[in-house]
């Protein structure tokens, strides 16, 4: 059932995005007289077609799910090659090269759209998310050397405004891309504000595909430690704590908040740790000895926390959102770039390089976080959709786009020869990068 859920999480997220973007090529196609002979979703084999339309348009579902296409009226084609003089104004080559330009454009420009419209939808809808505000950070970290104080909220990072701990996030990947030093502007619990910068040095070492907050010692603020629920045949049964019981200290050492005393606990396994809790006004000792995980060896007291985080709502007006929507976008198409750029230059593992299997385990994951969640992953999607499909690849619309391109400065079409041995090449390196990307998907898995 699992299984089944991540494919159609995956089949909904990636099927619509496809159809989106051939339909672009379909529309402005069709807008600059271009005959369409085929729009089909898939590649290969046609298993499934019917013809609509006043050019009796092939509409088709192929064998193969990956990508799709959109057949144009095209001389160079045996097979799409005009049959009489009265069609050939119709001709995909015998258009300008601006209309050429803007059919191939559309594509990825319908992407990107798509995710302008999912996340100004998001922002007008109002998100709930945890705030930014910061619990103290560890002694050592960078975060607590830039002098960082637990309970402060960050609400600007290198001048950029931030609200949730999502968008603290987004820029602290950003730095992590530029490999630059990351000045965070925090405002004080007690009142007032600071700026402490957290050096370049530190943010060169993160791992852009990893816990970048983590790793400079910034966490979510957390309430303090209550228990919520005491699980059945637990350690914590048996040392008789309760639910509404505040854990005060642990071994006589303060526990500032739930996530204090559940590492508390992770690294007690089988080791009885002395307990002082706060219960209906009076303070009692409780001693509680972890059972130890099979799976991880930690200490697992087998209580639930009330771990409440500050949350807050980021929401927008209509203009707003949608200049939101426009900035995220761009900011993730740019980021995106950046990455493949320092993949290329060795500066960046190629294991960041993904493929279907990893998409549709995040599919799956974001599905059942919740449906905003979901969108914004849909969006994410459509993006990197956009940003691949724009690389300079021969068969790629970046490829024809960096033809046409070359036409538009010298004046001429690029050879045929040319572009025959630029095709194969391109077949060659796709299939290369899609042979990786399943790779690194089997080494996640495995």
């Amino acid at each position: 059932m699992s299984l089944l859920y991540t494919v159609l999480a995956f089949a909904l997220a990636l099927g619509p995005l496809i159809v989106l973007h051939e339909l672009g090529h379909y529309l402005v196609a069709r807008a600059c007289g271009v005959k369409v002979l085929r729009f089909s979703i898939g590649m290969g084999r046609v298993v499934w077609s019917r013809r609509f339309g006043p050019d009796q348009t092939e509409w088709a579902i192929s064998a193969l799910p990956l990508g799709g296409y959109v057949k144009m009226l095209d001389a160079r084609d045996p097979e799409t090659a005009p049959k009489d003089d009265s069609e050939l104004h119709r001709e995909f080559t015998q258009q300008s090269v601006w209309r050429r330009i803007a059919i191939v454009a559309a594509g990825p420009v319908a992407n990107f759209l798509v995710a302008i419209g999912l996340m100004a939808a998001l922002f007008m809808h109002g998100v709930e998310e945890p705030s930014a505000r910061l619990r103290a950070a560890p002694q050592g970290s960078a975060a607590q050397l830039a002098g960082v104080r637990g309970g402060d909220t960050v609400v600007a990072v290198n001048g950029n405004p931030v609200q949730s701990w999502s968008e603290l996030r987004w820029q602290i990947v950003h730095a992590t891309v530029d490999k630059g030093e990351a000045r965070l502007q925090l405002r004080a619990q007690g009142g007032g504000s600071y700026d402490a910068t957290i050096p370049a040095q530190a943010i060169a070492k993160l791992d852009v595909e990893g816990d970048v907050t983590g790793g400079l010692g910034l966490d979510l603020w957390r309430a303090r430690a209550r228990i919520e629920k005491v699980l059945p045949g637990g350690a914590g049964e048996r040392a008789g704590m309760q639910p509404g019981d505040l854990i005060l200290r642990a071994d006589g050492k303060p526990v500032e908040d739930g996530m204090a005393f559940t590492e508390t606990m992770r690294a007690a396994a089988g080791r009885t740790v002395q307990l002082e809790v706060e219960r209906a006004g009076r303070v009692l000792a409780l001693a509680v000895t972890p059972e130890k995980d099979a799976a991880s060896g930690r200490g697992v007291a087998k209580v639930l926390l009330s771990q409440p985080v500050e949350m807050i709502t980021v929401s927008s007006g209509p203009f707003e959102a949608l200049a939101k929507g426009a900035e995220r976008t761009w900011d993730t198409s740019v980021m995106t770039i950046k990455m493949i750029g320092k993949m290329i230059t060795g500066e960046a593992s190629w294991k960041n390089v993904t493929g279907p299997i990893t998409i549709a385990d995040y599919a799956g994951q974001t599905a059942r976080i919740g449906l905003t969640t979901y969108l914004q992953f849909i969006a994410f999607i459509s993006i990197s959709l956009g940003v691949m499909n724009l690389l300079p690849i021969p068969v790629l619309d970046g490829g024809h786009l960096l033809y046409y391109s070359l036409e538009v400065l010298t004046g001429r079409p690029l050879p045929a020869r040319v572009g025959e041995f630029a095709q194969r090449f391109g077949v060659g390196l796709l299939f290369m990068l899609m042979a990786l990307a399943v790779f690194n998907d089997l080494v996640r898995l495995l």
